[in-house]
This record gives C-alpha cells, sequence and structure tokens, in this order.
C-alpha cells in the first residue's frame, strides 16, 4: 500500500471475505459430520437481558451457523441473573461433550461481574478469546483462540496483503475484548504500536502518525477523517445505530489507502472467525 494515491483507495469487502469463507466452512463441517458421526459442531450463545442490539448480534452468529452446518444453542437469562447463577449454566456448557464453543455476548448488566464470567469458559471452548488465560496465551504468541473481532482485522489485512511488519499502528480504545487484545496482535505481527485511549493526550497528533488506524473505542465518529494520514490504512471496529462506526467517513476514502466499509467491514469477518474457531475446537475436542 506504500506509495497509494489518492484515486488507489481500497474498500476491505469484509462481507464478500467472510461469504467466500462461509462456502469453505460448510465444506469442512460436511467432513467434520463424516468423520464424527452424530456430532456436530456446536456454538452455545449467551444473552443475559434485553438489550435488543445484543439480541440482534446473537441472531446474527447464531443463523450464520446454521448456514454453514453448524448448530447454535441460544441460552437466554433474564436480566436478573447473578453472576453465580450465570457461572452455573457457562459451568454446565464446559461439561457439555455436546457443547464444543461458548460465547457470552458482552456486554452482560452492570451487577454481573463479567470478567468472573469470562474467565469461567473452558479455554478449549473459548472461541470467542475472551478469557485471561486466552489472552495471556494470544500476547505470548502461544497457541490461543484469539479474540474474534481483532482476529477479523488481522484476517482482512492478510487477505488483502496489507504489509503489517515494520509500520506504525494506532489502535484507539483499549477494551479488554478489542482494543488490548488488537494492539497484542500488530505487535506480534511486527508493527510498531501505539495504544490510545481516553485520556492519551494530543490524540490527533499520535493518529497522524498512523499508518495503520484502528477504531476501537465505542463512540460514533469520534475520529475525524481530517486526523488520517495521506495513504494510511483504516480499520473501524465501531457500529452503532444507523450504521456508524469510530470514524467518520467524510472525504476518507480521498486520504486513506485502504479502509473497512460500515457496515460489512469488521462485522462479517468477527463472525467469520468465530464459526472457524468453533469448527477448530470441534475437531479437538471430538479427536
Amino acid at each position: 500500500m506504500n506509495g497509494a494515491t489518492r484515486s488507489e483507495c481500497v474498500v476491505l469487502d469484509g462481507k464478500t471475505l467472510a461469504a467466500r469463507r462461509e462456502a469453505q466452512l460448510t465444506q469442512a463441517s460436511r467432513k467434520f459430520a463424516a468423520r464424527h458421526p452424530g456430532r456436530v459442531p456446536t456454538l452455545a450463545t449467551i444473552l443475559v437481558g434485553d438489550d435488543p442490539s445484543s439480541a440482534i448480534y446473537v441472531r446474527m452468529k447464531g443463523d450464520a451457523c446454521r448456514r454453514v452446518g453448524m448448530v447454535s444453542r441460544a441460552i437466554v437469562l433474564p436480566a436478573s441473573t447473578s453472576t453465580n447463577e450465570l457461572r452455573g449454566v457457562i459451568d454446565a456448557l464446559n461439561q457439555d461433550p455436546d457443547v464444543h464453543g461458548i460465547l457470552l455476548q458482552h456486554p452482560v448488566p452492570a451487577h454481573i461481574d463479567e470478567r468472573a464470567c469470562f474467565d469461567s469458559i473452558r479455554i478449549d471452548k473459548d472461541v470467542d478469546g475472551v478469557t485471561s488465560h486466552g489472552f495471556g496465551r494470544m500476547a505470548l504468541g502461544q497457541e490461543a483462540f484469539g479474540a474474534a473481532t481483532p482476529s477479523g482485522i488481522m484476517r482482512l489485512l492478510s487477505d488483502y496483503g496489507i504489509e503489517v511488519a515494520g509500520r506504525r499502528a494506532v489502535v484507539v480504545g483499549r477494551s479488554a475484548i478489542l482494543g488490548k487484545p488488537m494492539a497484542l496482535m500488530l505487535s506480534n505481527a511486527d508493527a510498531t504500536v501505539t495504544l490510545c485511549h481516553s485520556r492519551t493526550q494530543n490524540l490527533e497528533q499520535e493518529v497522524r502518525r498512523a499508518h495503520i488506524v484502528v477504531g476501537a473505542l465505542g463512540k460514533p465518529h469520534f475520529i475525524s477523517a481530517d486526523w488520517i494520514a495521506e495513504g494510511a490504512v483504516v480499520l473501524d471496529a465501531g457500529y452503532h445505530p444507523g450504521g456508524i462506526g469510530d470514524i467518520d467517513p467524510r472525504n476518507l476514502m480521498d486520504r486513506c489507502s485502504a479502509l473497512t466499509p460500515v457496515p460489512g467491514g469488521v462485522g462479517p469477518m468477527t463472525i467469520s472467525v468465530l464459526l472457524e474457531q468453533t469448527l477448530q475446537a470441534a475437531e479437538s475436542i471430538c479427536s
């Protein structure tokens, strides 16, 4: 992407890549069923409360499972569920040999200790890459299921042949399931990474220095297109009502060499990685 002119901006089409990968996963699921009669790769999703956005995300993941021949087991719990009750549900899924992946939809109600519940997920079923154990292994470059959204972004970069090694990357947002793992994945791929957050001074200047910019802070259009350096690669992991991302797209294509659309960029790749890691978990557990 070095030396790209304004007219060469590439749209990183996660929707098309995810659809192509789904076709491959459908074939892989059929082969799994042939090798393991009576077994089907199964993802259990847990939704606590009635947040409409979370319900949509869970439904999308279930639909994707069914499209590739996997099973989606949806568990919906009331908002009044306690931490111990939720951990009990997770423990039962940990023990269930027919469940290969467990996804606890974020966020959970405020009174629940989300980290304790994430860390209750068995690491070999942690297909969303949310446990502290899995995070630590990923950070050290060891085998683990990576957090799904950052992993999807890394897949986009790889599939489009975008060089990461030696480039300066800025990640805006430091959540445990997006910003922090994203920064470490880029660092493990030999980028020089700056992790920014709400208290970063001169944030605009930090963003302007980057060859790769990841918006991961969860605030609509917080990052202005004017902050983006000419020829930068822009990855917007935000999604808000109305199809709005974290980065303001106005005039953005005139500045950057590549960008993810919102919607249709990062989101489909997140689900694609989740399906792939569920299949990998099933292969490991059933072998």
